[in-house]
């Protein structure tokens, strides 16, 4: 694992953060509106405890490398919130470094901090890269998800 840190997002990423969200969507084959941008940067740098938290994963170099946005919200079978890791995403030239597990583990530890009582997160079933480290830091869980139609 190279040098890498592990911080919250600050106002001057937007640029960085902007490009590595990007090819996240780009990766899921999707994209959103210059308003979703604004608004979930927005969202991001808001000091709300139930609001979305970002996370930025920097190389030895400074140069951002990965993202994570987790949320803190209540559930019915626990007193203590859950954490939803929503996004996780690794620049492609930087997979490999440990990047996303640090990424994941600084995510735990905002819970273990706060107090939750589960991290979970979700992911579409032909992301194999992804999955053969969710499997080494997750658990599967046997729940299918559904949307409305």
């Amino acid at each position: 694992m190279t040098n890498l840190t592990v911080r919250p997002l600050e106002v001057a990423d937007e640029p960085q953060w902007r490009r590595l969200w990007t090819g996240y969507l780009e990766f899921y084959e999707t994209s959103v509106s210059e308003e979703v941008y604004e608004v979930t940067f927005a969202r991001l740098l808001s000091e709300e405890p139930n609001e979305f938290h970002g996370l930025i994963a920097l190389n030895s170099d400074g140069a951002p490398i990965g993202l994570t946005h987790y949320l803190f919200h209540r559930h019915c079978w626990n007193i203590a919130n859950v954490v939803y890791l929503q996004d996780l995403y690794v620049d492609p030239a930087a997979r490999g470094t440990g990047a996303g597990r640090a990424l994941i583990e600084a995510v735990y530890a905002a819970a273990d901090e706060a107090g939750a009582a589960n991290v979970y997160w979700l992911t579409q079933d032909f992301n194999a890269t992804a999955r053969q480290l969710y499997d080494r830091i997750g658990q599967v869980s046997p729940f299918i998800k559904y949307n409305r139609r």
